[in-house]
């Protein structure tokens, strides 16, 4: 009788585990990333609060990262540059300087005090993309 108890204790135990390991599975933001970026959407994945952690975000299938770095304002310390690079430079096919401009737009909602710049070869291609569209 005891054992019966003791196999259905561990059994709920191993149940259990398992329903939570699912649910961590599909709420954690590097699958919804991933996912974004297989489908080709828009995703942000940043901690607003943490300023060592980078932020991560896809566009058209296109996986950026930007570093955040601290520096004084009028009132206070914020987030005052952010530098964005991608280690892919074969998905930035198909951009075009409003998806660069949307994502300037979406980071300065969030980090109103920022300059957002952007590593070679981005800087390049977004000065040409937007001589072209002159």
């Amino acid at each position: 009788m005891f054992t019966v108890l003791l196999f259905r204790l561990f059994l709920l135990i191993a149940v259990s585990i398992i329903i939570y390991s699912l649910i961590k599975y599909f709420t954690d933001p590097r699958r919804r990333l991933e996912r974004a970026q297989r489908s080709e959407d828009f995703y942000i994945l940043d901690d607003t609060d943490n300023v060592r952690k980078n932020i991560f975000l896809t566009v058209r299938g296109a996986m950026f990262e930007g570093e955040k770095f601290l520096g004084t304002t009028d009132q206070s310390v914020e987030v005052t540059t952010i530098i964005l690079s991608t280690d892919d430079q074969d998905r930035l096919r198909g951009m075009t300087s409003r998806d660069f401009h949307a994502i300037e737009k979406e980071l300065i909602v969030r980090y109103p005090k920022a300059d957002i710049e952007w590593r070679q070869p981005i800087a390049d291609i977004k000065k040409k993309l937007e001589q072209q569209r002159k």
